[in-house]
């Protein structure tokens, strides 16, 4: 049975089988699956994994997703490792085997293929994926999983446009102030 911390929020229409972990203040969004029939699935603390992710595992490789990262629409991982603070685009692929350091962006429809390692502060692109720059991204990524963390609070309450208005835009200062992100205003 999945374990879900009650401070998570899980979208009613994703679909979570199997030893699942899903860590405080992380979301899962629609129409996301996460299944672990043979290994595990851990999803660390303030994790987002957004609309139509596909986790699995593979027969020998659990999959566990570290703290503050955002695992971004229609992406898979399966059998992988992605550390903390990773950003993993849109549609990308990571394979049984295979680890992401953190502080990483593998970029969207990227494939990082069985047992490759990426190492921490990595931008990753290309099929297969390789590091095409080396860059700590950790404050940045952070700052995208404090703003989904904000999102899934608004979505349990009902409301649907967090990311608008003065209270945001306050929020979103404060967070880049304790990252150390420069304001975009400037």
């Amino acid at each position: 049975m999945p374990s879900i911390d009650p401070e998570a929020w899980i979208a009613p229409s994703a679909q979570l089988y199997g030893r699942v972990q899903v860590g405080p203040g992380s979301s899962v969004w629609p129409q996301c699956v996460i299944r672990a029939e043979c290994q595990e699935v851990v999803i660390g603390c303030h994790t987002n994994v957004q609309d139509f992710v596909m986790i699995h595992v593979g027969y020998d490789h659990p999959t566990r997703i570290g703290d503050f990262c955002s695992i971004t629409h229609h992406a898979t991982v399966h059998g992988a490792i992605i550390e903390d603070d990773c950003l993993i685009g849109i549609n990308a692929v990571i394979m049984d085997g295979a680890a992401v350091g953190r502080g990483s962006i593998v970029a969207p429809g990227a494939v990082i293929t069985e047992g490759k390692v990426i190492p921490p502060g990595s931008i990753v692109a290309g099929v297969p994926g390789k590091v095409i720059r080396e860059r700590d991204s950790a404050a940045e990524n952070r700052l995208n999983a404090w703003n989904y963390h904000r999102n899934a609070l608004a979505y349990r309450r009902g409301e649907h446009r967090a990311w608008d208005g003065a209270d945001f835009e306050a929020f979103s200062a404060e967070k880049r102030r304790e990252l150390g992100l420069p304001d975009p205003q400037r």
